[in-house]
């Protein structure tokens, strides 16, 4: 069994990431509940071990674009860092994988 096997939903990492109603066209923010959803679906299974996705609008832009949270609290930058490098994983490399991803499902969205 390996460590990210056992862990529970509140141990995993949780990560919201806030999808711009813009990134969808103009009309964008008509048809961004149902691409979150869409996103949110697609999502589940990568990284699932040790990751629980939140794949939401960005309506108030004063909000981060992603957020980090372990047992229900915020994580810095640094500390998802640390968690990620413990499954041998760097953030960098992370959030570079879910934006390509994102921009992936962007474009093969159905409106």
């Amino acid at each position: 069994m390996t460590a990210s096997s056992s862990l529970t939903r509140e141990q995993k990492l949780s990560v919201t990431y806030r999808v711009e109603p813009g990134c969808l066209g103009p009309t964008g923010a008509d048809h961004i509940e149902a691409f979150c959803t869409y996103a949110q679906n697609q999502m589940q299974t990568i990284d699932a071990g040790y990751v629980d996705w939140n794949i939401i609008p960005r309506f108030d832009k004063a909000l981060p674009e992603m957020a980090y949270q372990v047992l229900g609290k915020r994580m810095t930058h640094q500390q998802a860092e640390k968690y990620l490098a413990y499954f041998g994983k760097s953030l960098d490399e992370f959030e570079g994988h879910l934006t390509d991803k994102l921009a992936e499902l962007i474009s093969s969205y159905k409106r």
